[in-house]
């Protein structure tokens, strides 16, 4: 079954891109992304409930929520919404002093190799300029993000499964 943030990111690449009508079905759902004059379509429906429940459609920028068509016994349909932007961090006198570690590319963020195991860094950690602090998956390629400074990781930004914009701070890291 598709994961929120992978629906999140084709949302993402079909709106930028010139294509306007994408469909994928994977384990037992099915995703329909149209674009239009009114919008993009968002449409996501568990294939085993095709024949029996309505389609729940998002409309883009209003986010309504409305059934394609009547069915007898309606079952909830998974909805799908794009992705808020992540809070802009407060902007203190000490974070100014400090260096950003920025996400290179749009993409999922990820502290950790894979799920249950350690954090690449954590708040306190000292790291050199090659030392990787976590991966941001873009198109289910998994991109090792460097520190680019040595120093201590001060802040985390963001949090695990994230999605991150282009230029988005990831850590605050204290130069050495």
């Amino acid at each position: 079954m598709l994961k929120i943030h992978e629906i999140r990111e084709i949302i993402k690449l079909i709106d930028q891109s010139s294509i306007n009508e994408f469909k994928v079905e994977d384990e037992g759902t099915k995703l329909c992304i149209k674009k239009g004059s009114a919008g993009t379509v968002y449409t996501a429906v568990p294939a085993q409930e095709l024949q029996e429940a309505p389609v729940t459609q998002v409309q883009a920028p209003a986010l309504q929520v409305a059934p394609a068509a009547p069915a007898p016994a309606p079952a909830p349909a998974p909805q799908v919404a794009p992705a808020a932007p992540a809070p802009a961090p407060a902007a203190d006198a000490d974070e100014a002093n400090l260096h950003k570690i920025t996400s290179p590319m749009v993409g999922t963020f990820y502290s950790a190799p894979e799920p249950g195991a350690a954090q690449y860094v954590s708040v306190g950690d000292k790291v050199k300029n090659n030392t990787i602090v976590c991966i941001v998956e873009a198109m289910k390629l998994f991109n090792e993000i460097e520190a680019e400074v040595s120093g201590e990781i001060v802040k985390m930004l963001v949090q695990d499964g994230q999605l991150v914009e282009y230029g988005q701070p990831l850590f605050l890291v204290k130069a050495d």
